[in-house]
C-alpha cells in the first residue's frame, strides 16, 4: 500500500473514539484531495442511513432503498458518479465488518485523482474505518446514538446490546438476523459463536413484555454462553440454561429456544427444539420445514432432560429460523403468514445474501399484515451454508 494509505490508517488507529469522523475527513482531504467526506450509519431497522454531522445530532436520514448511498449499502459494492466541470467523482463505499453491514463512507474528489488504485485504497480504508467504529463503540455512545432514528425502549436497548452482531460471514457460512419492532423489541433474541470446527446458533422466542421479557432473555442467553464457554456440549448447555431460568422463576415463566451446533467439516448438525422458534430449509429451490422432536421450553420444569437430534446441511442449503411473531401473524382475512406467504417471501429473496434476507422477509410480513398492529416480537435468522 502507498504511504498516503498508511498515513490515513495510522491516523484512524490513533484517533480518539469520538473523533473518527473528524480524523477521516481531515486525513482523506489531506492525502487523497477529497472535497467532502461523510459517514452514514445504518439504523436499527436497516431501512435508513443516518448522515452524521455533529454527533449525536444528524442530518435527515436517507432511504436504504432509494438513495445512492443506500444502493451501495444494499449491493455492498462501491457506487461512483461523475458530474460537474471540471468533473468531480462522488464515491459511496460500503462499510462492513466480517459481513455485518454498518453504513457507507461517501466522499467527493477530482476525477483526475480517482484512479483504480486510489479507489482500491479507499475501499480498504472504509474497512479500516468500520473496524475502528466497532472498537470505538466500547468507549463511546456516539455511533450507537447515530444508529437510532427514534428513541429505543429500555427493553430494546437491552436486547440490541445482547446481540453478537446482525450478520457474520466466513468461508463455510454466512449469517444474518433481524429483530422487529426494532425500536421496541421485548424478549426475542439470537446468538451465535464459531470456533475452528463448529458454529453454535441459538434463537430465543421471548416470553412476556417490556423489561421483564428482556431480563428473562438476558438470563437465558448468558446462561447458554456460560455453558458454551465452559466447553459443555449442546445438551448440557440447554440443561444449564434451563436450570438457571427455573431457579430464578420456578416455572412461572419459561423461554422457548432453538439450539443448533454445526460441524463445519461435515455439515452434521445437532439440534434441540426447546420451544417455538421454527426451522425451514431451502434446498434446490424446495422449501421444507425441519421438525425435530418438540421438547420443553427452558425453565418450565425442574431437572428437564434434553435430547439431541441430528440432521445434515449441504453446500447450497439455506436455513431460515423464525419466531412465532412471524409465522403466526394473520392477514386481514385470517390467513397465517406461515401457510403460503412465508414460502413466497423466502423464494422471492432466494438470490439475496443471507444478511439481506431477514429484512426482505420482514418487509413481506408487513405487507401481509397490512394495517394491523404488531402483536408480538418478530425475529428472523438466515444461514447460508457453503461447507468446506
Amino acid at each position: 500500500m502507498s504511504e498516503r494509505y498508511a498515513a490515513v490508517e495510522r491516523a484512524l488507529r490513533e484517533a480518539a473514539p469520538h473523533e473518527l469522523l473528524n480524523v477521516v475527513r481531515a486525513s482523506l482531504t489531506e492525502h487523497f484531495a477529497a472535497n467532502s467526506v461523510n459517514l452514514l450509519i445504518a439504523d436499527y431497522a436497516m431501512t435508513l442511513l443516518q448522515p452524521i454531522d455533529t454527533l449525536p445530532y444528524t442530518a435527515a436520514p436517507l432511504s436504504v432503498h432509494t438513495s445512492e448511498p443506500g444502493r451501495a449499502f444494499g449491493a455492498q459494492q462501491p457506487l461512483l458518479r461523475s458530474a460537474g466541470t471540471p468533473p468531480v467523482v462522488t464515491a459511496h463505499l460500503p462499510i462492513s465488518v466480517r459481513g455485518d453491514r454498518l453504513g457507507v463512507l461517501s466522499l467527493a474528489l477530482p476525477e483526475e485523482h480517482c484512479s483504480r488504485a486510489t479507489l482500491g485504497e479507499l475501499e480498504q480504508l472504509a474497512d479500516v474505518l468500520g473496524r475502528e467504529i466497532v472498537i470505538a463503540e466500547r468507549d463511546t455512545d456516539l455511533y450507537l446514538q447515530a444508529r437510532r432514528t427514534q428513541r429505543l425502549t429500555l427493553a430494546a436497548e437491552m436486547q440490541w446490546q445482547l446481540l453478537p452482531s446482525r450478520a457474520c460471514s466466513r468461508a463455510e457460512y454466512a449469517l444474518g438476523g433481524q429483530l422487529e419492532p426494532a425500536y421496541a423489541i421485548h424478549g426475542d433474541n439470537f446468538d451465535w459463536s464459531s470456533s475452528a470446527d463448529h458454529l453454535t446458533l441459538t434463537v430465543t422466542n421471548g416470553m412476556g413484555e417490556g423489561i421483564e421479557a428482556a431480563l428473562l432473555t438476558h438470563l437465558a442467553v448468558n446462561a447458554l454462553r456460560n455453558a458454551r464457554r465452559a466447553g459443555l456440549d449442546l445438551r448440557d448447555q440447554a440443561h444449564l440454561a434451563d436450570q438457571a431460568v427455573y431457579g430464578q422463576y420456578e416455572g412461572a415463566v419459561h423461554l422457548p429456544t432453538l439450539l443448533l451446533r454445526f460441524n463445519l467439516n461435515s455439515g452434521l448438525t445437532e439440534v434441540i427444539d426447546a420451544g417455538s422458534p421454527r426451522l425451514w430449509r431451502l434446498r434446490e429451490g424446495s422449501l421444507e420445514r425441519i421438525e425435530p422432536e418438540a421438547q420443553l421450553p427452558l425453565g418450565m420444569f425442574e431437572d428437564t432432560i434434553y435430547h439431541v437430534e441430528q440432521f445434515e446441511v449441504r453446500p447450497g442449503d439455506r436455513l431460515l429460523i423464525v419466531s412465532d411473531g412471524v409465522y403466526d401473524v394473520a392477514s386481514p382475512t385470517g390467513e397465517k403468514y406461515q401457510e403460503r406467504a412465508l414460502a413466497h417471501a423466502v423464494n422471492s429473496a432466494r438470490l439475496l445474501p443471507a444478511s439481506h434476507v431477514p429484512r426482505a422477509v420482514l418487509d413481506e410480513l408487513a405487507g401481509h399484515r397490512e394495517a394491523a398492529e404488531i402483536g408480538d416480537d418478530a425475529t428472523i435468522v438466515c444461514l447460508d451454508w457453503f461447507g468446506r
